[in-house]
């Protein structure tokens, strides 16, 4: 089986192996030492402003852009949520569960967030800012510089949901102001799913510790608490976060964040040089490098994600609602090579010989 999907993804031998070990106690010295290597990795590879703080959550990622908008937002603010996909509707969904008020900016699918756009949102009194960087469902990556300056000019507080894109484009958390980024173990972090990691620049932990917030699972300030001694407050997925420690030491030995990105993107451009021919149409205007967003022309798109799975022991990712039968998506996360995008590609000329493209 080759995982060309967004998550989980392919993992490398290191990493699985952790996996197979017996899972240890964690109210330990050892375990506490481990959690504060992955946070100090955390903090590094995000470029994050000095005085940041990194919590483990043991929930996906949802669960952490759950708990981002309870400690953070309160029905006193006005925020306003970038919405190109089921992912940025996902922040929308949580606003309103949560009564923060919000304004949202429609996008069409594979459609970027132009500058002009934004700006007719300018000077009308927001406190609040959410995106998903990469808007997994499309692949369109948001420019976070652009909308750094337009939050520091509004004096919003700016939350980046980097999923699928923390390690697979660039991104420096201190230069473009955010206050918070959320990501998950099961992208470019190539572990299981299971871990989510939130990130708070000063600005955010000043916001958590002043929260009135009624939760017991996801107090964020109980959480950073727990982090300073290498600790969760409940019991997390251990195996999981001592894999993840694995993997950030994979990362350094191979040259630090920008390598990674640097590979992620080499993925992308080979599998998007070899498409070429195909018929397929790619469907976003700002691709970003950790999936690319195909619409077939000539079959459906779910009966292809089926066919690949069902004969040729290939994964692609389906999508799901009004996208299912006109877009489906390629990852190029994790530990895949050019020679794995050779085999898929292979794969769709034998359909396509077989009449079934």
């Amino acid at each position: 089986m080759i995982n060309f999907t967004v998550g989980p993804v392919m993992s490398s031998d290191a990493v699985r192996a952790i996996g197979a070990e017996q899972v240890p106690y964690f109210r330990t010295a050892e375990f506490s030492a481990v959690m504060i290597e992955n946070e100090k990795y955390l903090l590094e590879y995000a470029k994050a402003p000095r005085g940041s703080r990194a919590v483990f959550m043991t929930c996906s990622s949802t669960g952490s852009m759950e708990a981002v908008v309870m400690n953070c937002f309160s029905r006193e603010d006005k925020v306003l949520v970038i919405n190109g996909g089921s992912f940025g509707h996902r922040f929308v969904e949580l606003c309103d569960i949560h009564e923060i008020p919000c304004v949202v900016i429609e996008l069409e699918h594979g459609k970027k967030l132009t500058k002009e756009k934004l700006y007719e949102y300018d000077n009308k009194a927001f406190t609040g800012l959410l995106v998903n960087v990469d808007e997994t469902s499309t692949a369109v990556l948001y420019d976070t510089m652009m909308l750094g300056e337009f939050c520091k000019k509004n004096n919003m507080f700016y939350v980046c949901d980097c999923v699928s894109s923390f390690l697979a484009d660039p991104y420096n958390m201190a230069a473009c102001g955010a206050d918070v980024m959320i990501t998950g173990s099961q992208k470019v972090l190539a572990c299981p799913p299971g871990i989510s990691i939130i990130v708070l620049a000063p600005k955010a932990l000043e916001r958590v510790q002043n929260s009135k917030i009624r939760t017991m699972y996801f107090d964020l300030n109980n959480a950073l608490k727990n982090q300073e001694r290498g600790q969760t407050p409940f019991t997390p997925a251990v195996g999981i976060l001592l894999q993840i420690n694995e993997r950030l030491k994979e990362i350094e030995h191979n040259g630090g964040a920008d390598a990674e990105v640097a590979r992620v993107a080499a993925q992308a451009a080979d599998f998007r040089e070899k498409i070429s021919g195909l018929p397929f149409e790619f469907v976003s205007e700002s691709p970003a490098n950790g999936v690319t967003a195909v619409h077939p022309t000539t079959a459906n798109a779910y009966d292809i994600f089926l066919t690949l799975k069902d004969e040729y022991g290939i994964w692609i990712c389906p999508n799901g609602g009004d996208m299912k039968d006109t877009i489906f998506r390629v990852g190029h996360m994790g530990a895949l090579t050019h020679e794995d995008n050779t085999t898929l590609i292979n794969a769709l000329k034998d359909m396509q010989k077989r009449g079934l493209l």
